[in-house]
């Protein structure tokens, strides 16, 4: 099976860096004068500038006097950053005539300081072996974590917020297909405020809400920040300790959701989550949204079932989940502050999110082809005090 897989390795600190860092530099350079490029054309002509004709104008510039600073880049880094340019353009074109829900803005300029990253594909780079690399004719030294096993097609340098430099290896690797250890088992699962994720046993997940429990550390780091002159060297090392502190929370979450999608794999052969509306989520919960992080889990689980052989399956985002009756099917209309789903023609009490994870079940079991499963639910839908439901 051939498998495309991202590397990432650290470099070590050296005095050579400052020609990475100088490179980076460039490209925002050059990203900000194809977008001054692009809306000036369209001011004046109403037309959009094609990648290609892009690309040939500014490898002609690269040869005048004015520009030949953009040498440093290399010829294959000027025509990938036109790449980026032409996509970030489509995805605004796509999003302004209806084509996708992914709501896109138009490009805009970017702070030079503040660039991320430039990718260069057959030249310009060469591995030296073990953990060297020779980039636009200097050498370099990354931290080898792992080996880099595979056919290399993209080399991309990286900066972090706090001014660290990283090196990504875009591979194509033949692997194995996996071996699947199958259980026998399907779950619906729904995710929630209270509790990150509720499966269609009733077991229940919680979050950590890292965002949450640091939240004092990071005023107190932004307050230093705001009393800190503005350019001066302790402004700028006020900057770098908030943004490590971001840093160490989004790993920690990364962790969190690589180990919970480890965990569902191994007790699920089908796996059924809900489609979510994180952009309207995020207008009526705000940050809580984005401390869950449901998006960054459901691409993570994915990858996790990809590479287990399990079946990960997302389910229409307009598929009533929710309102429905897992027993009987009667929909019921239901406020958010509703905890417990109470059916008023069967007398069937549950806890809300457990009955949504039924429905996601049943529903993503009769898309698959599975058909129907509420005979495996027969234990739940019987009729019992309230007490005896895990709510």
């Amino acid at each position: 099976m051939i498998v495309r897989k991202t590397l990432e390795y650290r470099m070590y600190n050296s005095k050579r860096n400052k020609h990475l860092v100088n490179q980076i530099d460039i490209a925002g350079i050059i990203w900000n004068h194809m977008i001054a490029l692009q809306r000036r054309y369209y001011r004046l002509t109403g037309k959009y500038i094609w990648e290609f004709r892009m690309s040939h104008h500014l490898l002609k510039l690269r040869k005048t006097q004015r520009f030949s600073y953009w040498k440093k880049v290399g010829s294959q880094a000027v025509q990938q950053l036109a790449e980026r340019h032409h996509r970030a353009y489509q995805r605004f074109f796509n999003y302004k005539a209806g084509k996708t829900q992914l709501k896109c803005g138009r490009p805009g300029f970017k702070k030079v300081k503040k660039y991320k990253s430039f990718t260069l594909k057959q030249s310009g780079w060469k591995l030296l072996g073990d953990n060297k690399i020779k980039i636009q004719g200097h050498n370099y030294k990354f931290c080898l974590s792992r080996p880099v096993e595979g056919d290399i097609k993209t080399v991309t340098i990286k900066r972090d917020n706090v001014g660290r430099l990283w090196v990504y290896f875009s591979v194509i690797q033949d692997v194995t297909d996996p071996v699947v250890v199958s259980t026998g088992k399907i779950g619906g699962f729904d995710f929630g405020l209270k509790q990150y994720l509720t499966d269609s046993n009733g077991n229940v997940y919680s979050s950590p809400q890292l965002f949450k429990s640091e939240m004092h550390n990071i005023a107190k780091l932004n307050r230093s920040l705001s009393k800190k002159k503005i350019g001066s060297n302790n402004c700028e090392k006020a900057r770098k300790r908030l943004s490590m502190a971001h840093i160490k929370i989004a790993n920690k979450r990364k962790d969190f959701h690589w180990k919970l999608a480890y965990t569902l794999a191994e007790e699920f052969d089908y796996l059924f989550f809900e489609d979510l509306n994180i952009a309207g989520m995020k207008k009526l919960w705000g940050r809580k949204v984005s401390d869950l992080s449901f998006s960054s889990f459901l691409d993570i689980q994915k990858q996790v079932c990809q590479k287990t052989g399990k079946t990960f399956v997302k389910i229409g985002r307009w598929k009533p989940t929710t309102k429905p009756c897992s027993r009987c099917g009667v929909i019921h209309e239901l406020s958010l502050s509703d905890r417990t789903f109470r059916c008023t023609d069967c007398g069937f009490v549950i806890d809300r999110d457990y009955n949504a994870a039924i429905n996601i079940c049943v529903e993503g079991a009769s898309s698959t082809g599975l058909g129907d499963v509420r005979h495996l639910f027969l234990d739940a839908f019987a009729v019992r005090p309230q007490e005896s439901y895990p709510l």
